[in-house]
């Protein structure tokens, strides 16, 4: 009997996240369950051991709004895993009002994005060869450009502004990261998913959009399953510097494919953090 991967999803607490974390541990699979809040994280945990038949699964807690939180979290991780095999970023968050991190960073750019590239860093020197990344990211990143003059948008904020900056960079970051390494390292979007907004949007924004725009939408469940082919079919053991919709290579936006940008947003986001690590 083969050994058991080791695998990391972020957010996975509910919706796409939580479904993925089941799917995953029906495999027989260590499954790591990453969640910000311990409460909501917990509950999760007995869910996906149920639902999926797996006791194999853990429950580590990680705030991507806290670059501590992060250096704390991979630490812990290798101290208890001598190896990765799956990383899924799926956490995120949408909100309506402009909020900044303990660290200083705009909210969206720091857990979408800023978050995942130094979560990534830390632990690559664990991850196996021939492992996997994945990073959720979405169609909004199609009107998104990257605010180098103004990354935290101080001078000009919107929720679309900031949420497909965000995507746009982990998009970004997921193909130059694909040129950098031998990882087979792919991005998705899940559809619109209404768990997508998260805990940061208003009640009253989530129950309108449910009710009047409910056909737009892709239940938690569909919108897993491309993160799951990713995560593990062999028809993919061999793809990398991809987007995914619907388990399809699709084309990102042209933006996507600078490489200059690539480069220069990496050059960027390592002069932000350096002074953290």
């Amino acid at each position: 009997m083969e050994d058991k991967k080791i695998m990391i999803v972020t957010g996975a607490n509910s919706g796409i996240g939580k479904i993925t974390a089941i799917e995953l541990a029906k495999n027989g699979d260590k499954v790591i369950m990453v969640c910000r809040n311990k409460k909501r994280g917990e509950k999760a945990l007995l869910e996906v051991k149920q639902e999926s038949g797996n006791e194999d699964v853990y429950l580590m807690i990680c705030d991507l709004s806290s670059i501590q939180s992060i250096k704390d979290f991979s630490t812990e991780f290798k101290k208890r895993f001598n190896q990765l095999d799956i990383l899924v970023h799926n956490a995120g968050v949408m909100m309506r009002q402009r909020k900044i991190t303990v660290d200083g960073f705009e909210m969206h750019f720091q857990v979408n994005y800023l978050g995942p590239f130094l979560l990534t860093q830390l632990l690559l020197d664990i991850i196996n060869p021939n492992g996997r990344i994945i990073t959720v990211s979405s169609m909004a990143h199609r009107v998104g450009r990257i605010h180098f003059e103004d990354i935290n948008l101080e001078k000009k904020f919107s929720m679309i502004r900031a949420y497909s900056q965000s995507k746009l960079a982990l998009i970004l970051f997921t193909y130059e990261l694909a040129r950098r390494t031998k990882l087979k390292v792919n991005s998705l979007h899940p559809g619109i998913i209404i768990s997508n907004l998260g805990i940061y949007s208003e009640k009253r924004l989530i129950n309108y959009l449910t009710k009047q725009l409910k056909w737009m939408f892709t239940s938690p469940k569909k919108g897993a399953e491309t993160t799951i082919y990713l995560a593990t079919s062999p028809d993919v053991e061999n793809t990398t510097g991809k987007y995914l919709y619907k388990k399809k290579s699709i084309k990102s936006a042209k933006l996507s494919y600078d490489k200059v940008l690539c480069q220069k947003l990496w050059d960027f986001t390592e002069n932000l953090i350096q002074e953290f690590i």
